[in-house]
């Protein structure tokens, strides 16, 4: 395995990432599409998710591919994030044909960072335009950290962001992963500079601290999050032709990445979700073992992206936490 040309989800050929962000709202979107509809699974571990259109991603479900994700701030309010993207899809002719109409397919999954410090209080809400915009930006490089979907995240001590990272398998196969973490758990051993993914480094795209142990194993993590406002969303991409039960499976592998990273993970107030998508550009060569090895590189990419989120995370006026970069 090797990280990709950029490190980032694009590596993916024919996927673009934009991001939109409010710094007074201290909150913003993040949008993934690609150049022509891409099949899509999800799979959902935390207790407190906010979702719009997973139940069509079922692998009985009719509609076979989507046009966009969308990974929001706002909580119940970021949803309508999708809404501003499905309008700007429908301009560009985007969307899933029934007779001559055609309707975007714009999944999306939200985080809670409303007590983060922003200006909540809008006349009209902010997250239609927002993702527009983010749609608008979308691109082959993207920035990270404090941006997007990002931008306001928070984590158990850390300053959360928007996180991204690749894996080229021998095979020739690429997966990459987007996440948005603000989590109610720790990236890092206690309030130390070591993330938990630090045995998946590759380089040292996350400062190369490795992780040193013993580590206390009676430790009970203090509760610092309420019910609902804690969540790591995230998308994992690959080449390869998979459908959607493959897609379901790849991303319910995909979390393992996640409890590697943030300790603990898929709590019952955490929303934690997973998206995976495939271009099909690539066909599966074997069908036994190259499913086993995606699956394995998906967990491993994301954990990896979870910790840049953090590593990456810029200082701004009125944070609450510190910036992992700045300490």
């Amino acid at each position: 395995m090797r990280q990709g040309t950029r490190n980032l989800i694009t590596d993916v050929t024919g996927l673009r990432v934009g991001n939109a962000r409010d710094d007074a709202l201290r909150s913003g979107v993040t949008v993934l599409t690609g150049e022509a509809p891409m099949a899509c699974g999800v799979h959902v571990m935390g207790g407190a998710p906010g979702t719009r259109e997973t139940d069509l991603l079922a692998p009985d479900k009719l509609v076979p591919a989507v046009d966009a994700l969308v990974l929001s701030g706002g909580s119940a309010f970021g949803l309508a994030a999708c809404d501003g993207v499905a309008e700007a899809l429908r301009g560009q002719g985007r969307g899933f044909q029934i007779g001559p109409v055609r309707v975007p397919i714009v999944p999306g999954a939200i985080l809670f960072d409303l007590l983060n410090g922003g200006d909540k209080g809008w006349a009209q809400n902010p997250y239609p335009a927002l993702g527009r915009a983010a749609l608008l930006a979308a691109a082959s490089d993207f920035a990270l950290g404090s941006e997007g979907a990002g931008t306001g995240a928070m984590t158990h001590f850390w300053k959360g962001g928007l996180g991204s990272a690749s894996t080229v398998l021998e095979c020739g196969l690429t997966i990459g992963a987007l996440v948005a973490v603000n989590a109610l758990g720790s990236v890092t051993v206690g309030k130390s500079r070591q993330f938990w993914a630090a045995p998946w480094e590759l380089g040292a795209e996350f400062g190369g601290l490795g992780l040193s142990g013993p580590f206390d194993a009676t430790h009970e993590p203090p509760l610092v999050k309420r019910l609902g406002e804690a969540t790591t969303i995230a998308i994992v991409a690959t080449d390869a032709t998979l459908d959607k039960a493959a897609l379901t499976r790849l991303a319910t592998a995909a979390h393992d990445g996640m409890a590697r990273a943030i300790l603990p993970s898929h709590t019952p107030y955490d929303g934690d979700l997973v998206f995976a998508v495939s271009t099909g550009a690539k066909s599966v060569s074997d069908p036994m073992s190259t499913p086993f090895l995606l699956g394995h590189a998906a967990a491993l990419t994301l954990a990896r992206a979870i910790a840049r989120a953090v590593h990456a995370a810029s200082p701004r006026p009125g944070d609450l936490q510190p910036c992992w970069n700045q300490t």
